[in-house]
């Protein structure tokens, strides 16, 4: 009995450490490990300048977007919004105000929930359409940008890549993450260390960050984070349609 106890309880514990180092492991991969290296490099890497994408999903919001957008206009920097359809409504102002001060807009689903966006590829294209549309409602432009909620890994193959090109969808992922998604209360510091973690090797970065309400350490890092890569020299651009995508391998 005594060992089928310490069997049973051997077998416990390698269960636990699997778990654990695998949840590490997960957490450890270099998210610029799993973009597609010939994007990277064709994405204004050919003429050696630094260029950074400073972008923010999740968008519009009532407070934290519009003090983003006090700051990139104090900076005189321009930013890439992946908005979310069902936000705009009662903050077209917000969105208005990011098309006429030259921010990109761009296409994060409709509703954002991920049971309703990755049940099926018709459900994810049909969600990015009615975001473009209620994009187009308030400020009149339909963007074809997007970026899948939590990133294409796994939800994405060149078959699904296709289709969305057929309906003139590019995809824009991450090589550099501050984290606020997975922790909205970090402490600034912790987010600006985070948003320049890695940056040196990298000469296009492509920054996720968020603009939810609950973001507001976002907003107050921002401008340390801004000041750091302009020191290194970047150059900071929009994404635009003619901007190479960037996404993550895919099989």
């Amino acid at each position: 009995m005594r060992h089928k106890v310490e069997v049973f309880l051997a077998i416990l514990v390698s269960v636990v450490i699997f778990n654990f180092i695998f949840k590490i492991d997960m957490r450890s991969i270099s998210v610029d490990s799993l973009i597609e290296e010939s994007e990277v490099n064709e994405n204004d890497v050919s003429d050696k300048k630094k260029v950074i994408y400073l972008t923010f999903d999740d968008g519009p919001s009532y407070k934290v977007t519009g003090k983003i957008l006090d700051i990139l206009e104090k900076k005189e920097v321009k930013a890439t919004f992946f908005v979310i359809g069902n936000q705009i409504e009662d903050k077209e102002d917000v969105l208005k105000r990011m098309n006429e001060e030259g921010h990109s807009i761009g296409l994060h689903t409709f509703t954002h929930k991920y049971k309703c966006i990755y049940c099926h590829e018709d459900c994810f294209i049909r969600e990015m359409i009615e975001c473009r549309d209620e994009i187009n409602r308030v400020v009149g432009i339909s963007p074809n940008i997007i970026r899948f909620p939590g990133g294409s890994y796994k939800h994405l193959n060149k078959e699904f890549l296709n289709r969305l090109h057929e309906n003139n969808l590019k995809v824009y992922d991450w090589n550099l993450d501050n984290s606020d998604g997975l922790n909205p209360k970090q402490s600034k510091d912790v987010l600006y260390k985070n948003a320049i973690k890695g940056s040196k090797d990298l000469k296009t970065i492509n920054l996720l960050m968020h603009c939810t309400d609950m973001n507001k350490n976002t907003s107050e890092a921002l401008t340390k984070i801004i000041d750091y890569y302009k020191n290194q020299g970047y150059e900071f651009k929009t994404i635009e349609e003619d901007t190479p995508e960037m996404y993550f391998r895919i099989s």
